[in-house]
This record gives structure tokens, C-alpha cells and sequence, in this order.
């Protein structure tokens, strides 16, 4: 009568094995998302963001004027004010009376709005508008800094790590009080020391430490040429 093996355990080798490939391919989960979530940064970056800025700059090489100001009596700024914002139906009428080509967004009458998943697969939906703020500038001396008004583009609803992406994009670096990609409240600080924003990718809608809530937002501005 054959007499049956008695069974074995794994060896440390065999489990040091296991535990190598499961390391791997959790890396290879997480590099996947990063690569994912880099990708989308990306296309938010150029088919939205810089898709409106090339609206407004082929509207105002079309008519000669910023959106909304008087012909009659140019202020250069957006609405011939500040923070006097051009939105929504407004801002698409604006832009198409002018045979202004919109960026495709997320469709038809919502050109202005762009939808996007954080790090923890949440939806958010990013906005845009124009208008013109008081923005900070360097004057007169070393050191000194003065508020003026500049026309923007207005971003709401972008996660920290897409605002800091879209400021590093732009910027070279990443500071929400200068450069010409600010967060809102600290465009007009006027002081030369720069600034982190305010709230980071770990930080969540309500303030709560729930990882399946949505990422905390913020707002940013985005100068532009005219």
C-alpha cells in the first residue's frame, strides 16, 4: 500500500517570493493611478483651461476689447469693472456673438464646465469664467508690491493637487500668492514672500477623515495677456 506524502508548508523562500509579487503589483496599482490622475491633469489643462484661454485671446483679437467692456469708453477690463464676473449663459452668448470657437467642456450649452475624478474616484466639476480683480504686482522698489486690475480667468472647483499641477504647469513653480496661476484671496496680498495653498489632496469636502468623501476644493485665478 503506497503511503501518502505528508503535506508541507510554504518555505520562507516561497513566501518571500509571494510577498515580492504582491509588493509589485500593488506598486504597479498605485504607478497606474498616478499615471491616470497625471494624464487627466493634463487633459483638463489643455482641452479646458487652455482651451478658455484661447477663446478670450481670439475674442479679443476679434473685436479689439476684453469681454464685456464699453466700446465707447474702454476701462480694458472685463464688464468695464472689477469682480464683475462673466459666467454661464452670459459668458457662451459673449463669446459666440463674436464667432468665438468654445472648448468642448462637457457639451452642448455647457462649454464653461469641465468634469474630472479625484484620487479617491470622486467627481468634481471645475468652472470658468472671467472678470477682473485687484492683483498684486512688484512697484516701485525691491520688496514692494502693489494692487492693480487684471483680468482673469476663474477656476472653481479644482482639488489641490490639480490646482498645484495647473500651477507648476504654468507658474514653473509652485506658489498660490504669485505667478500668474494665484488661488483666490491671495492674488492681491502684497507682500513678496510666496505662499502654499491652502488645503492639500489629503484633506476632504466636510473636513472629516473619511478617504471615501469627496477631495477638498479650492478656487484659483488665472491672469491673463490682455
Amino acid at each position: 500500500m503506497r503511503r501518502s506524502r505528508p503535506a508541507r508548508g510554504f518555505t520562507l523562500v516561497e513566501l518571500s517570493v509571494v510577498l515580492v509579487v504582491i509588493g509589485l503589483l500593488v506598486g504597479a496599482v498605485a504607478i497606474g493611478r498616478d499615471v491616470y490622475r497625471s494624464a487627466a491633469a493634463e487633459r483638463l489643462a489643455t482641452d479646458f483651461v487652455q482651451a478658455w484661454v484661447l477663446a478670450y485671446d481670439q475674442f479679443v483679437a476679434g473685436t479689439g476689447m476684453v469681454p464685456g467692456d464699453d466700446f465707447d469708453n474702454p476701462a480694458g477690463t472685463i464688464n468695464a469693472s472689477v469682480n464683475d464676473f462673466l459666467c454661464d449663459d452670459e459668458l457662451l452668448n459673449a463669446m459666440l456673438a463674436r464667432g468665438v470657437t468654445l472648448p468642448d467642456g462637457r457639451g452642448e450649452g455647457a462649454a464653461d464646465r469641465y468634469v474630472y475624478q479625484d484620487s479617491r474616484g470622486q467627481p468634481h466639476e471645475v468652472r470658468a469664467c472671467f472678470g477682473a480683480v485687484q492683483w498684486a504686482e512688484p512697484s516701485g522698489a525691491v520688496g514692494n508690491y502693489a494692487a492693480r486690475p487684471r483680468n482673469v480667468l476663474r477656476l472653481t472647483g479644482l482639488t489641490p493637487e490639480l490646482a498645484n499641477m495647473l500651477d507648476s504647469r504654468v507658474d514653473g513653480r509652485v506658489d498660490a500668492r504669485h505667478g500668474r496661476v494665484r488661488e483666490i484671496g491671495q492674488q492681491a496680498v502684497n507682500s513678496p514672500t510666496g505662499a502654499p495653498w491652502s488645503l492639500q489632496d489629503d484633506d476632504s469636502m466636510s473636513g472629516s477623515a473619511n478617504p471615501d468623501e469627496q477631495v477638498a476644493e479650492v478656487d484659483a485665478y488665472l491672469q491673463m495677456s490682455h
